[in-house]
């Protein structure tokens, strides 16, 4: 019989937050998390709503408030690491943003009012989600009706052997990693949520090897796994990736664009 689980070990929530707390300020000054063409979209989501009310779901750094908070009534930073929180809540106010406000908890039980919200947004969150069918109907049910949402994330190409690679690499990197979800499977759950799939869009995202594994602290054998297990994929791998000799690589981005 194999021995039980550990009593003491974290649930994935407390990984969550034992990950990203104490890297706030790297995600905060991460190229990748701080630029980026989606942001255009974003803000044209919140533009297009006079007067919105926005709830950014695992907000981490809270790039995404500050791109949107001056074109928003008001913007709820949402995240499970109160270090990010504090961060956010910090960097709000050397902005200017009196109106950019920070709530702690998980997306899957989210403590607002139904309807309260004009856009629902979510930029490199969901690959954490526990149950991301709870957290899109959680996302419709805050929404007003007619609101939108908007959800980016690393995405599955949808090919079991390219999907292999991609959520081991992930994992290998942050215990805290859930899934890369495809894009079918997106909007599968959307609309099984209740929100009405309106266009989704693609790009591809280069990972600077050293600093994506910097940024999380990935301890140096786990990173030598990582370069080994790179070096040693197939041809197919390598070629989708784009894998480079420092272990570089590129993957796919979803925007996935819905209404309540």
């Amino acid at each position: 019989m194999s021995d039980a689980p550990s009593l003491h070990a974290p649930s994935l929530y407390g990984q969550v937050r034992e990950r990203f707390g104490p890297r706030a300020a790297a995600y905060l000054n991460s190229a990748v998390h701080a630029q980026g063409p989606e942001f255009a979209a974003l803000r044209a989501a919140v533009e297009a709503q006079p007067a919105a009310r926005v709830l950014d779901l695992g907000c981490g750094a809270g790039h995404v408030g500050y791109q949107v908070a001056p074109l928003a009534a008001e913007v709820v930073a949402y995240d499970l690491a109160p270090e990010m929180l504090d961060l956010v809540a910090a960097r709000a106010r050397e902005l200017g943003f009196a109106n950019l406000h920070t709530r702690c908890g998980a997306v899957e039980s989210l403590p607002f009012a139904d309807g309260q919200f004009d856009v629902v947004l979510s930029r490199y969150s969901a690959h954490h989600w526990a149950d991301p069918a709870r957290a899109l109907a959680e996302a419709r049910r805050v929404l007003r009706a007619g609101g939108q949402f908007v959800l980016v994330d690393v995405a599955s190409p949808g090919v079991a052997l390219l999907d292999t690679h991609l959520q081991a690499l992930e994992v290998l990197r942050d215990r805290s990693h859930v899934r890369d979800y495809s894009a079918a499977e997106w909007a599968a759950l959307g609309a099984a949520a209740g929100l009405r799939l309106q266009r989704q869009e693609f790009a591809r995202l280069r990972l600077e090897f050293a600093s994506w594994v910097e940024r999380m602290a990935t301890p140096e054998p786990l990173c030598q796994a990582l370069r080994l297990f790179q070096d040693t994929a197939c041809s197919e791998v390598r070629d989708y990736f784009e894998i480079a000799a420092d272990g570089s690589f590129s993957v796919d981005v979803l925007t996935l664009w819905a209404a309540a």
